[in-house]
């Protein structure tokens, strides 16, 4: 298995790390050791290739991001299996197009999807049925 960790941060997030003077912010760094916790507890995934994809600055209100627009390059490929993220709001804030991703594109291309703190695993069968994960997709919408 290989997996693309993705990381996103707004443009909000930005201006407040450019006021503090940093070059990565503290969110990215946070979402980076997060996940790399959550891979090396799972068994699973606990030593597969792990390649890393960040937008820093960029709205997850569309998916015109570079580093995820070369995430799906590389799933499309066949290069990359599983994806993991930190809450569905990283990977995407709009409700459609995130429910296409995790219940119709990523099954079709055999990607397993994670979101380590909505405690979301595609893997699990009941995942795609969880009403919780409809509403908090919605909310993050709004």
């Amino acid at each position: 298995m290989v997996i693309g960790k993705y990381i996103r941060l707004s443009q909000a997030d930005q201006d407040m790390m450019k006021k503090e003077n940093k070059t990565e912010s503290e969110s990215i760094s946070h979402q980076r050791d997060l996940i790399q916790r959550y891979i090396n507890s799972h068994a699973d995934l606990k030593g597969c290739e792990v390649r890393e994809f960040y937008d820093d600055g960029y709205s997850g209100t569309n998916f015109n991001r570079p580093s995820f627009e070369r995430l799906l390059e590389q799933i499309k490929k066949g290069e990359i299996n599983c994806v993991i993220v930190k809450d569905f709001s990283r990977f995407g804030r709009d409700y459609i197009e995130l429910g296409d991703y995790l219940e119709r594109i990523f099954p079709f291309l055999g990607v397993r999807f994670i979101s380590v703190n909505d405690g979301y695993d595609s893997i699990d069968p009941a995942a795609s049925d969880s009403l919780s994960m409809h509403l908090k997709n919605l909310v993050n919408d709004v």
